[in-house]
């Protein structure tokens, strides 16, 4: 009876994992089924000025403003969207599937390692690439079946700051993203001190569609992690003090900082690509402003609004 019980389980949960699985058409992987989340991807959340506890010492920090936040990282439906319109804008360019844009440069102190970022054309993305789901043809921009609220990547952090400027926003500085994430506590993560299995898109928590169908989708939807049930699968809701999603794992976000002696760019929140202790709230990567990857996105704050 046990055997029986364990086979029949196990059908039940491959059907559940397959209706999540990557459509397979002849030529090639086309797209995946698409999943709700319920979360709003064009909701903003209110951080409120005040001091918190920044980096893994705790140190007080101050940030005397509000701003706002978007509760999820910038989707790939809201991103091919905005090279619809930048693009008819003018304010970027399209050429042998590159994506590009003027930027003004950086001051340049010649420091060890530094490079030079002139003023030019820089590439924000680079379509066709293996993990990019937005494609370009005589429709426009489209997204790949099923990742239009996946976040955008094979950004890079060009791509991200014109998307931002272009609609009045920024990025945030990584003391704001910490904030954010954070909250007034001492919290390891965004959702508190434990990591639950299931609580966000990380290495260790690599699932059995992922094992058993395709390695090659990295990302989940924005605000997947919410205590939702998803095809039997129940998730721990991962929401940060001020209700953002995914600000630890799926992927690293983007900061805006620019430091002085370096050209680096600097990510918080870890991806699905890293383990347990990239996903705190300090942890930090760093990259060159015309890097990109498959486990790179952003989201961007802006000035309360009334």
């Amino acid at each position: 009876m046990m055997k029986r019980t364990t086979a029949a389980a196990i059908i039940l949960g491959l059907s559940a994992l397959l209706s999540c699985s990557p459509a397979q058409h002849e030529g090639g992987r086309e797209g995946i089924s698409y999943i709700d989340t319920g979360v709003d991807t064009g909701a903003w959340a209110l951080v409120p000025a005040g001091e918190f506890f920044a980096s893994q010492h705790s140190h007080e920090t101050m940030v005397d403003y509000d701003y706002e936040i978007m509760i999820t990282d910038v989707t790939n439906a809201q991103y091919a969207k905005y090279l619809t319109e930048s693009l008819e804008a003018g304010s970027i360019k399209l050429a042998d599937d590159r994506i590009t844009g003027y930027y003004p440069g950086d001051e340049f102190h010649g420091y060890n390692h530094e490079v030079e970022i002139t003023a030019g054309d820089k590439l924000h993305m680079p379509l066709g690439e293996p993990g990019c789901r937005i494609r370009y043809d005589e429709s426009g921009f489209t997204v790949e079946e099923g990742f239009s609220n996946h976040p955008v990547v094979i950004v890079t952090w060009f791509g991200a700051k014109a998307f931002a400027d272009f609609y009045g926003y920024r990025l945030p500085t990584e003391i704001e993203w910490e904030k954010a994430a954070r909250g007034t506590d001492e919290r390891v993560y965004p959702w508190g001190g434990e990591l639950a299995h299931d609580q966000a898109n990380y290495y260790s928590n690599r699932n059995l569609t992922e094992k058993l169908f395709d390695r090659s989708v990295p990302t989940t939807p924005v605000g997947y992690y919410n205590g939702r049930t998803y095809g039997g699968r129940t998730t721990t809701d991962g929401k940060s003090p001020y209700g953002l999603y995914d600000m630890a794992g799926n992927v690293w976000q983007w900061t805006v900082d620019v430091y002085e002696n370096t050209h680096l760019r600097y990510m918080r929140g870890g991806s699905s690509a890293n383990y347990e202790y990239n996903l705190t709230v300090w942890s930090r990567n760093s990259a060159s402003p015309d890097h990109y990857g498959i486990n790179i996105g952003f989201r961007c704050v802006r000035s309360p609004q009334e």
